[in-house]
């Protein structure tokens, strides 16, 4: 199957804004993207000047953000949207790739639902981390106990 780039481009940035918003997927997903594709023809990963920017999951067709990624949806969308604060104590673990606890969770997006992929970030929105969210984010704060966002991504201090 042999798709065009354009194709290609419009589809993933659909599904991004879809997830995000709209707008996301223009913020994510420059015209210089590359694309690798399955055995079948989908879209599996995103790449941009050999970056991941995401990875489209094959069970539900969401994408997850690689560092990349994060970064760039960090800086398209206004706090708080998507957006989960851990308290400062915590952060050096969490940018190592550790799970964050909502007993740590100070602050969250109250949009954000089970399996969002979200951006954990600290009280002065600084980017640490992304990940799954396990919880909504009124979870997150009502909870003093178990994962709120599984860690996939911790991101190295600027």
């Amino acid at each position: 199957m042999n798709y065009s780039q354009d194709s290609l481009l419009n589809r993933v940035r659909v599904i991004a804004d879809f997830q995000f918003g709209k707008g996301a997927g223009e913020a994510l997903f420059p015209g210089s993207c590359e694309f690798t594709l399955s055995r079948t023809g989908r879209i599996r990963q995103i790449l941009d000047g050999g970056a991941r920017i995401a990875t489209i999951r094959a069970e539900d067709g969401r994408l997850t953000l690689g560092e990349e990624g994060a970064t760039r949806l960090h800086s398209a969308l206004r706090a708080p949207v998507y957006r989960v604060i851990i308290q400062d104590d915590v952060i050096e673990f969490v940018r190592q790739g550790k799970n964050a606890f909502s007993r740590h969770v100070t602050g969250a997006d109250p949009g954000i639902r089970a399996d969002d992929e979200v951006l954990v970030v600290s009280a002065g929105d600084e980017l640490v981390a992304s990940g799954t969210a396990m919880m909504s984010g009124k979870e997150m704060l009502v909870f003093n106990y178990g994962v709120a966002v599984k860690v996939r991504h911790g991101r190295s201090q600027t």
